[in-house]
């Protein structure tokens, strides 16, 4: 079955699970029955259930006590959603007036419905672009995606000079207040200062001189200058 065929005939709940996989694995190791089931609101039996069903299509390879693991095919159609999702969230913005922190749950639903064709007339007319507007990588048409090491700014170094390049939250509110930090994917920053103990962080970014709280930092993940490509 090619993975088009394979794609057509999976649900929007496999759908899901499948990105879901692909984020929770991001680090190499498996996930987790209890990380998968809190990501997704759902009870730990529903996620087993369907996690044995995914492996009977090959999608997913589910070892007891090991985790679960996203298969070739299961990567494809993660990678496939994900590029859907982004590019979704990247032309709302871009062409209907979307704000970055109300594009990720139309893009949810948008993303099980629309066509490929459709999603790649909106890659060409957005130019291709390599990132959505929170900073997530966008998978390449052919499943290929970037490889970029981050480090949040919550452990950068007193005088790093680094660049916000992903923003690593989906919840609007924490999306409203960031924005208004003008702590943006784009911006050049400084760590002026930082206090113990998961304590403030002052970092400057043009002229301006900004607190950032560790979880927030946390959340800002950063490319130092040379790094990026």
């Amino acid at each position: 079955m090619t993975a088009e065929i394979q794609r057509d005939v999976l649900t929007r709940s496999a759908e899901d699970y499948l990105k879901a996989i692909y984020r929770l694995t991001a680090s190499g190791e498996p996930a987790s029955t209890t990380d998968l089931a809190a990501v997704l609101e759902l009870a730990p039996a529903s996620v087993s259930g369907m996690l044995r069903r995914l492996a009977d299509q090959n999608l997913v390879s589910h070892q007891l006590y090991r985790g679960v693991t996203l298969a070739r095919e299961g990567r494809r159609i993660a990678l496939r959603m994900l590029r859907r999702h982004r590019l979704i969230e990247a032309y709302l913005v871009a062409h209907l007036g979307y704000t970055w922190d109300t594009v990720h749950e139309e893009a949810e639903r948008l993303e099980h419905a629309v066509s490929d064709t459709l999603v790649e007339r909106m890659a060409k007319l957005l130019g291709d672009p390599r990132e959505d507007p929170h900073g997530d990588p966008i998978p390449g048409p052919d499943g290929s995606l970037a490889e970029v090491i981050y480090i949040p700014l919550a452990e950068l170094e007193v005088g790093s000079d680094v660049e916000i390049r992903r923003v690593n939250t989906s919840q609007p509110d924490r999306l409203r207040y960031i924005s208004g930090t003008g702590l943006v994917p784009g911006t050049r920053v400084r760590v002026l200062a930082r206090e113990p103990f998961r304590g403030p962080i002052r970092v400057r970014a043009g002229r301006r001189e900004r607190i950032v709280g560790f979880e927030i930092a946390e959340l800002l993940l950063c490319t130092r200058p040379a790094s990026r490509v």
